[in-house]
This record gives C-alpha cells, sequence and structure tokens, in this order.
C-alpha cells in the first residue's frame, strides 16, 4: 500500500480517499472533496482526520489525482 500523505499534502477542496471509523476493519474507503481538516498534527500514522463535504469523517489514506 502506497504511504498515507501528511498534512501539508491535503488542503480544502482536494479529492481524497478516506476510512471511516466503521470501515477500518474491512479497508472500505469513501472519495470526497475536504471540507475541514480535524487534525492538527502534521502526520498521524493511521492518516490525517478530515470532514468531507458531505459530512462524513475519516482518514486520508490517500490523495486522488
Amino acid at each position: 500500500m502506497n504511504e498515507i500523505p501528511s498534512r501539508d499534502k491535503i488542503k480544502i477542496g482536494i479529492k481524497v480517499k478516506i476510512v471511516q471509523k466503521q470501515d477500518q476493519r474491512t479497508g472500505n474507503l469513501t472519495e470526497g472533496m475536504v471540507k475541514r481538516i480535524l487534525t492538527s498534527s502534521k502526520f498521524h500514522p493511521h492518516g490525517i482526520k478530515v470532514e468531507l463535504d458531505n459530512g462524513k469523517i475519516g482518514r486520508v489514506q490517500s490523495l486522488v489525482a
């Protein structure tokens, strides 16, 4: 698996894939646009926590080009 993006790569309005809390075991990813960045630290081993524009919250696993 590719490495989890650090906070400086995540910007409001970009498209990302997140894993929601209930999907952590299955690894099921949800795609959406970042509305808010919720993690203040530069890096988190499980991904930076964000809120998507659809209200879903999860940790960023990858950026969508």
